[in-house]
């Protein structure tokens, strides 16, 4: 029957001949920033990776940016290894995935480093890790990270990128919120610094406890900086959100944050903090 027969119009051999061309179009050519819609070849990105029009940060593993970040840098606790307290479904493969994009055992890096000359203990979490959550042996790293710089009386740089708590851990994952804070607050009461600066994204769980725990907080120009997701808000509140609603410009009006810092000046910035920001009157 001709309903059945393969149909050959001149708009699907047009359709044909654009996906022929789109296979040969090398993945990755192209960008678009999901702040400003700019579409840009990729080679126009350097080691800092932010757009050329607006400055969005694109999001980087944890070793990238420390590439650019430390002239100096040692890794500490990098053998702790994730849970599986759960026997959550998928969750090793999961595990395995986030392992293999980010070269880590976990979602967020942890060790001593030196920033523009200054010595720091320093936490960045990868969003290439199942999108940075916070699961039991992240949280456990953060903590022991933050004991040995209280012990070692070391400021602390904590770059923060997560999707929150870790779903397939449950409970687990949430404990480690007051974990972490328990941690910081005693790091504070022992009169030493403690530098968070938020990166996009920066959600959840993490948003609700040591991401809002800086002496000093930074964030990164248009940086997503939320509890709840949109819809669940709206939702929530029968309204619809401004769209910047929870980019890092509206949090700053708002006193959660203190400066908005461009990628390329954030060394800079952070070696004078922890040259300065830590001096206290006698």
């Amino acid at each position: 029957m001709r309903l059945f027969e393969k149909r050959n119009t001149i708009s699907e051999r047009h359709v044909k001949a654009n996906k022929r061309a789109e296979d040969l179009v090398p993945s990755g050519l192209m960008q678009r920033c999901p702040n400003c819609g700019l579409e840009f070849f990729s080679s126009r990105l350097d080691k800092y990776k932010t757009c050329p029009d607006c400055d969005y940060g694109f999001r980087l593993t944890a070793k990238e940016r420390l590439a650019w970040l430390c002239e100096e840098s040692e890794e500490w606790f990098k053998d702790i290894q994730p849970s599986d307290p759960l026997h959550f479904p998928n969750y090793e493969a999961k595990v395995a995935a986030g392992k293999k994009k980010t070269g880590l055992n976990e979602a967020v890096w942890t060790g001593l480093a030196k920033i523009g000359g200054q010595e720091t203990a320093l936490a960045i979490m990868d969003p290439f890790f199942i999108m940075g959550s916070l699961g039991q042996m992240t949280g456990e790293k953060l903590t022991r990270l933050i004991e040995a710089a209280t012990e070692k009386r070391l400021p602390i740089v904590v770059f923060t990128a997560s999707g929150g708590a870790r779903m397939q851990e449950g409970i687990y994952s949430l404990m480690q919120m007051a974990k972490v804070v328990n941690a910081v607050n005693r790091h504070k009461a022992a009169g030493l610094l403690y530098l968070v600066v938020l990166t996009d994204p920066t959600t959840g769980g993490v948003t609700a406890s040591f991401a809002s725990e800086g002496d000093i907080t930074l964030a990164e120009a248009h940086a997503m900086v939320a509890f709840a997701g949109r819809r669940v808000i709206e939702q929530t509140i029968h309204e619809q959100l401004p769209k910047d609603a929870q980019r890092a410009e509206t949090v700053l009006k708002h006193g959660f944050i203190d400066r908005i810092v461009l990628r390329q000046e954030e060394k800079g910035t952070l070696a004078w903090l922890l040259k300065y920001g830590g001096m206290q009157d006698d």
